[in-house]
């Protein structure tokens, strides 16, 4: 609008403004390192719970469908989805057994 100069110059960038900048950009880099969600593997424990629970609920549904299937093509309606049932138990307890005697360090499977 106009073509006057201003009356005072810009101000020059200074060492220390610079300096201050540099520490605040590392302070801000710190603190988003310390506040940054710490994601880890479950640890041992989890797996071995969520083991003990996959062997439980396969075994028993296993069992289940393995007795209906027999039940279905041999017409002998609840005796085979009880045998199964009673079987998917067992072999699930089999399994928890297995695992629990096996050792939280050990990672071979034994036969």
């Amino acid at each position: 609008m106009s073509d006057e100069k201003p009356a005072r110059d810009p101000i020059l960038e200074d060492a220390r403004i610079d300096a201050l900048e540099a520490r605040l950009k590392a302070a801000r880099e710190r603190e988003e390192q310390r506040n940054r969600p710490q994601v880890s593997a479950p640890d041992a424990n989890y797996r071995s719970g969520s083991r003990v629970l996959a062997d439980l609920l396969g075994g028993i549904f296993g069992g289940v469908l393995f007795g209906w299937v027999i039940d279905h093509f041999a017409g002998t309606q609840p005796w085979g989805l009880l045998v199964g049932l009673f079987v998917g138990i067992v072999v699930a307890f089999r399994n928890i057994f297995r695992v629990s005697n096996m050792g939280s360090g050990n990672s071979s499977t034994e036969d």
